[in-house]
């Protein structure tokens, strides 16, 4: 059976334990966007090695907010990981913004992280460097493979919970226990 296009975007894949790819490997990322032409998402639980501060320092922005400067950037995947993306609630138009679903936006603009570091950015955001792609079918694909665990969003899982926990989360939301998933599958 088909995977429809439109149940795609606005929900977390959840790396099975058989996914080996050093990229993917138990990480959870949100789907962003997909159509007939692959997909784009941004993993929500890898740490990169900057913070918030670093970036905005290398951008020539200020803000003197210790809890934003000391905000970890994610890996967000391997495809552009020279350019930031930023994962947020609504309530404001950036100059280049995408809508992902359910309240929540991509935006890749300056002008967010400015509104950030002077305290008039989103309520909840994250920050990540680099995004990850798929071509068309490709997503599909790997999902039929057993590599991917497909699981509505949850905010908790993006804005609150620690890197380290969103993984099991994202998984046990519905009600998928990773740690005694068979590390390998198969079709009958």
């Amino acid at each position: 059976m088909p995977i429809e296009s439109s149940l795609l975007s606005n929900h977390l894949l959840v790396a099975l334990p058989s996914l080996h790819d050093p990229h993917f490997a138990r990480s959870v990322a949100l789907v962003c966007q997909h159509d007939g032409d692959g997909a784009m998402g941004v993993v929500v639980n890898r740490a990169s090695e900057y913070t918030l501060g670093e970036v905005l320092q290398q951008m020539g922005i200020a803000s003197d907010s210790d809890a934003l400067q000391s905000q970890v950037v994610l890996a967000g995947g391997p495809v552009h990981p020279e350019r930031g993306f930023v994962l947020h609630d609504g309530g404001h138009e950036w100059d280049s913004s995408l809508a992902v679903g359910g309240g929540l936006y991509l935006t890749t603009s300056r002008d967010v992280l400015e509104a950030m570091a002077r305290g008039d950015g989103p309520a909840q955001a994250v920050v990540a460097l680099g995004c990850a792609g798929w071509g068309a079918g490709q997503l599909e694909q790997e999902l039929v493979d057993d590599s991917w665990l497909m699981v509505p969003n949850r905010r908790e899982v993006l804005f609150e919970l620690p890197l380290e926990q969103r993984w099991q989360a994202a998984a046990g939301s519905i009600g998928v226990d990773l740690v005694n998933y068979a590390s390998h599958s198969g079709h009958a």
